[in-house]
């Protein structure tokens, strides 16, 4: 097997991580990841597509337990970063497009915290419908509830949070029908994303940040962990493990509710 880069930190209840390079798993990504691997642990090993790859940390997750993948982002910060995180591993490749892929080869077709990127979210669903097999699953992740948005949607370049009865009308018009909805984050992300509130404005007004447009907030949001880096050796420490392991058990009780901040859906192409 090749060596790995040194700079990756494989956490036993975390995942994948590169702290030198400033990105770190937040606590929202963890309570999602928590159910999205419950879900692929349902799911045959098989070629993945993830679009909105980001630094690639789940892909790193998914090669380990047999899945090949193809992850994009057109983001060249988040593509360093995802290929930093899956150096030397064969089952992985990243790029920047799927202009080279062919339509109908892949079993899994993924995107977590993208379409609320996206001006034309359905529109986008339906196109990438095209490289999943026929009967292939899709699923995707995003905010929930209008009504919950705050400083980070504008920090991180959103268009909108989602309402479960909008979002499953989406998957179906785009082609799909939705097997499982699931509702992640309570309540510790909700907690935090209250008291996050403050920072994220402040960071939105600050000049260099004010003077970014939708697709640059958007690049950075998925690459940008460095105040999470700088918290990296108090969370990452057993304590904190255990109590994180604590939130996806009370997370796991209220999936089937609407209490949390994000949607996952489950699906299948018709």
């Amino acid at each position: 097997m090749p060596e790995l880069d040194s700079t990756i930190v494989h956490h036993a209840s975390y995942g994948a991580a590169l702290p030198e390079r400033d990105w770190v798993p937040a606590p929202r990504y963890l309570l999602r990841r928590d159910l999205l691997l419950s879900i692929f642990a349902d799911l045959k090993p098989g070629h993945v597509l993830e679009m909105g790859c980001g630094a690639g940390a789940l892909l790193n997750d998914l090669a380990r337990r047999g899945f090949s993948a193809l992850g994009v982002d057109f983001s060249q910060s988040a593509r360093d970063l995802a290929n930093a995180m899956n150096v030397g591993n064969g089952r992985i490749h990243i790029a920047s497009s799927t202009e080279a892929e062919q339509e109908e080869s892949f079993d899994y077709l993924c995107a977590f915290e993208v379409l609320e990127h996206i001006e034309d979210d359905l529109g986008t669903l339906r196109d990438w419908t095209r490289y999943l097999k026929p009967n292939g699953t899709l699923i995707i992740s995003v905010p929930a509830h209008p009504e919950r948005w705050n400083p980070a949607d504008e920090w991180a370049g959103h268009y909108r949070r989602y309402r479960r009865d909008g979002l499953t009308e989406m998957v179906t018009s785009a082609g799909y029908e939705v097997t499982d909805v699931q509702c992640y984050g309570f309540p510790l992300a909700n907690i935090m994303e209250r008291m996050a509130g403050g920072i994220y404005a402040r960071q939105s007004a600050a000049r260099e940040r004010e003077a970014l447009d939708q697709t640059q907030r958007t690049e950075e949001s998925g690459a940008d962990r460095k105040l999470l880096t700088k918290l990296w050796p108090f969370y990452s420490l057993p304590p904190m493990t255990l109590a994180m392991r604590l939130a996806w058990k009370l997370q796991r009780m209220s999936i089937r509710s609407d209490r949390g901040i994000g949607y996952i859906v489950t699906a299948r192409k018709v």
